[in-house]
C-alpha cells in the first residue's frame, strides 16, 4: 500500500478527481455500505428534506467524500509548497492570528469536513502545532501518511494519557493543539448531548482542556470550491465551550460544530457512524 499510494499522489490532481467522481457515481448506483450510512444520517440530520433534496444532498456529500480520499493521497504526497498552493482563498484569518498573539494557547476544532489535511498544513506555516496521531491498522498506509505529517513542523502525540498531558502542558505554554470532536468516543470518554437534534455520544477532552486552560478556541475549516482549489475558513467559536460546567461546554461545542458544517454539508463525512 505504501508505494500503490506514493505512484497514486504523483498523479495529477484533476485525474485523481476524476477518477473520485466515478467512484461516486459506482458508490451511487448501487446500495453500498457508504451510501447506507450516509443516507440515515442525512436523514436525522436534515429530517426537513424531502426526498427528491434528500437524494440529491446524498448523491452530492458521496462524491466529496470520495474527492477527500483521493486528494489526501495526493497531500500526503507533496510537498508543502504544492500543498499550501492549492489554498486560494482565506476567509477570517485574523481569528488564527489574533489567538497565536494572545499569551493563552490555542485549540483549533477541525472536523471531518472538506479536507482537513491542507488546514495541518496550512497551520504549519504560523505555529509548531502539538498534534494526537492514531496509527492506521494498515502499516503500509501508516507509513506513508506518518511520513507525510512528520514533514511538518507538527509534533505528534499518542491518543493515550501520555499524549493529552502533551498537549496541556504545549497550551498551558500558550501553544497550538488541533482537535477532532466529532469522533464518536469510548463511554469513559464522552457524554451525551444534542447533535442535529440526536441525542449523541460527544468527546469531552476539548471540552476540559478548554476549561482546564481557559484557552482559545477557535474552528477552521478547508472546504472545496467551485474550481480545484479550496478556502480556509476561521471561525471563532462560543465562550461558553470555556465553562466549567461540562455539559454546557459540550452542548455548546456540538452547536458550534453543526454551524461549521452547515456552511458546506455535501461536504461533510457522512458515512461515519456518529449516530
Amino acid at each position: 500500500m505504501y508505494f500503490l499510494f506514493k505512484v497514486v499522489s504523483l498523479l495529477p490532481l484533476c485525474v485523481l478527481q476524476w477518477i473520485a467522481s466515478w467512484i461516486a457515481l459506482l458508490l451511487n448506483s448501487f446500495n453500498s455500505s457508504m451510501k447506507r450510512v450516509s443516507s440515515i444520517n442525512l436523514k436525522l440530520a436534515y429530517p426537513e428534506l424531502n426526498i427528491k433534496q434528500h437524494q440529491a444532498l446524498l448523491k452530492k456529500t458521496l462524491k466529496n467524500q470520495c474527492l477527500t480520499y483521493v486528494e489526501s493521497i495526493k497531500i500526503w504526497g507533496m510537498p508543502q509548497q504544492y500543498n499550501v498552493g492549492l489554498i486560494k482563498n482565506i476567509f477570517g484569518e485574523q481569528h488564527l492570528t489574533e489567538a497565536l498573539n494572545s499569551e493563552k494557547g490555542t485549540i483549533v476544532v477541525l472536523l471531518h469536513l472538506g479536507n482537513w489535511e491542507l488546514v495541518n498544513v496550512w497551520l504549519n506555516q504560523y505555529t509548531a502545532p502539538v498534534i494526537m496521531y492514531k496509527p492506521s491498522k494498515n502499516k503500509g498506509i501508516d507509513r506513508f501518511m506518518l511520513e507525510a505529517r512528520q514533514s511538518t513542523r507538527a509534533k505528534l502525540v499518542p491518543t493515550d494519557e501520555n499524549g493529552v498531558r502533551a498537549i496541556f502542558k504545549h497550551l498551558k505554554q500558550g501553544g497550538l493543539t488541533v482537535i477532532l470532536p466529532d469522533h464518536l468516543p469510548k463511554e469513559s470518554g464522552g457524554i451525551y448531548a444534542d447533535f442535529f437534534g440526536q441525542k449523541t455520544l460527544s468527546t469531552t477532552l476539548l471540552s476540559k482542556l478548554a476549561s482546564k486552560t481557559q484557552c482559545n478556541v477557535i474552528g477552521i475549516s478547508c472546504l472545496r470550491n467551485s474550481d480545484t482549489y479550496f478556502d480556509i475558513h476561521c471561525t471563532q467559536l462560543s465562550d461558553n465551550i470555556l465553562s466549567k460546567d461540562l455539559q454546557v461546554s459540550v452542548n455548546q461545542l456540538n452547536q458550534d460544530v453543526e454551524a461549521m458544517i452547515n456552511v458546506a454539508p455535501e461536504q461533510y463525512i457522512w458515512s461515519y457512524k456518529r449516530f
